[in-house]
């Protein structure tokens, strides 16, 4: 976390928790990258102690975003510092600590363009029914499968899962997302016999070496210790799976959300539906799918088309 020292950052971080209802992973980067320019800052200053905050102008949160790019980081991490960095002197100006925000008169690194990565529909479908559901482990994991297909969840949407979310006669989920905004997302009858089976399978079974104190019956998805899973577990699950199937070494759980969503586009799904099933708050941020879709196009243009 940043240096408490500040109860400048203090009340930053505070304000992100509680009043943005940000995510403790958007907390932990904008910490790490506040203290990051912290630091930039006291190693250029000419006194033992940096400047305050109130003395830095644009021009040095120039140095600091040349500074990064010297040193190799992405283009993409330096936006997002920049970000964290606006963010903590427009904190400071509504406060009334600064009259101006001079991270403002600073432009965002110009981002390079990249398409989303997907699985085919061959693949998707091989890889979610990879588990073998007659273990309670197996059944699990084929429900974790099948529910970030057939909803296209975020994966720390996925292990926050209560049985009380889940409507499995009705085949519909409701999800918390970014800033705990809530949205229905219906799925498909194979997932409800998943989760049905996974159900079935974990009260039937004690959980090996259970810990009573960690028991978590809510969660739809649990650990054999009988806690929450955490989204790091699911990483290693699909990579399990993925190692089986033996067709292609990277895929991650956004990978199946992208996957999701572009299956739907090609097949002819509304993009604003898209979007209301992802929960992206614009549709700038969905139509990135429209650029994977004509690529797909193209390719099977130049492959079938005589004249191509």
């Amino acid at each position: 976390m940043a240096d408490l020292l500040d109860p400048k950052f203090a009340a930053f971080l505070a304000h992100l928790q509680y009043e943005r209802l940000c995510s403790v992973h958007t907390i932990r980067n904008y910490s790490s990258d506040l203290v990051q320019f912290r630091d930039f800052l006291k190693s250029v200053s000419c006194g033992d102690k940096p400047p305050e905050w109130k003395e830095i102008d644009h021009r040095t949160i120039r140095e600091f975003l040349a500074w990064l790019y010297a040193r190799g980081v992405k283009k993409s991490s330096i936006n997002r510092k920049l970000c964290a960095v606006r963010s903590f002197f427009s904190f400071l100006q509504r406060q009334d600590k600064l009259e101006t925000n001079p991270a403002c008169l600073v432009s965002s690194p110009r981002q390079e363009k990249r398409l989303p990565e997907y699985l085919t529909v061959d693949y998707a479908v091989e890889l979610v029914s990879k588990p073998d559901p007659s273990t309670p482990v197996g059944a699990r994991d084929r429900a974790i499968l099948e529910m970030l297909y057939a909803s296209g969840v975020r994966v720390s949407e996925l292990v926050g899962l209560n049985w009380a979310d889940v409507r499995l006669e009705e085949c519909l989920v409701l999800v918390r997302g970014k800033r705990k905004k809530e949205r229905l997302i219906p799925f498909g009858e194979k997932a409800r016999e998943a989760l049905e089976l996974c159900k079935a399978l974990r009260s039937g079974v004690p959980a090996r070496g259970a810990d009573p104190s960690r028991k978590n019956h809510e969660a739809v998805f649990i650990n054999q210790r009988g806690g929450r899973l955490t989204a790091r577990s699911v990483r290693r699950i699909l990579n399990h799976y993925v190692n089986l199937c033996a067709l292609q070494n990277h895929v991650y759980p956004h990978m199946i959300r992208h996957s999701f969503a572009t299956h739907l586009l090609n097949a002819g799904a509304d993009l604003r539906l898209i979007q209301e099933l992802l929960g992206h708050e614009s549709l700038a941020t969905t139509q990135k799918y429209t650029h994977v879709s004509l690529d797909q196009l193209m390719a099977v243009y130049d492959k079938a088309h005589p004249k191509a």
